[in-house]
């Protein structure tokens, strides 16, 4: 499959719709092993004078190792058509289970990482900072809900190296 390297500004559709309603697939590793996750929690902005995305991943999460192993990871986004394999990537441990396997998400090595040549949108990010989601520091406590267990996120901060969109 071919991609072109496209501009931020030319990201469509909107992050919001990317994250929240699509989902995306957060992948790390290389050729001799790697693990990916759904995730619909994150953002986009501008920090530290770059263009940067937010991802949060919880500490039991399999993904968590190969992201804090490897300076690149990648953020995928789909089509609705592969709204299963996503939920099946979400709702299974790759300790567990084969998801390329399973999915037949054809995996490309693309920058040092990891991409899957279905997704429609690739975006290739480097690590800049890590922080674990405090409990004392969540001003609406209500949000504290979403840790039952007590397994705050470890939020990362990554500059967007490139984006590439499937032609």
């Amino acid at each position: 499959m071919k991609f072109q390297e496209i501009t931020l500004a030319e990201l469509s559709p909107d992050p919001f719709k990317l994250i929240g309603k699509g989902w995306m697939l957060i992948t790390a590793g290389n050729e001799s092993g790697f693990n990916t996750m759904t995730a619909s929690w994150g953002g986009f902005g501008v920090m530290w004078h770059k263009n940067v995305a937010t991802v949060v991943i919880r500490p039991q999460r399999h993904t968590l190792g190969f992201i804090e192993g490897n300076d690149i990871f990648t953020l995928s986004f789909f089509t609705e058509d592969y709204r299963d394999a996503l939920k099946f990537c979400g709702a299974n441990s790759g300790r567990n289970v084969d998801k390329i396997k399973k999915t037949g998400l054809i995996p490309i090595f693309i920058d040092s990482t990891i991409a899957f040549e279905q997704a429609e949108i690739t975006l290739i990010c480097k690590k800049l900072y890590k922080q674990k989601l405090e409990p004392e520091c969540f001003i609406d406590k209500s949000l504290l809900s979403n840790y039952s267990e007590n397994d705050y996120h470890i939020a990362f901060t990554a500059e967007i190296i490139k984006a590439l969109k499937k032609q």
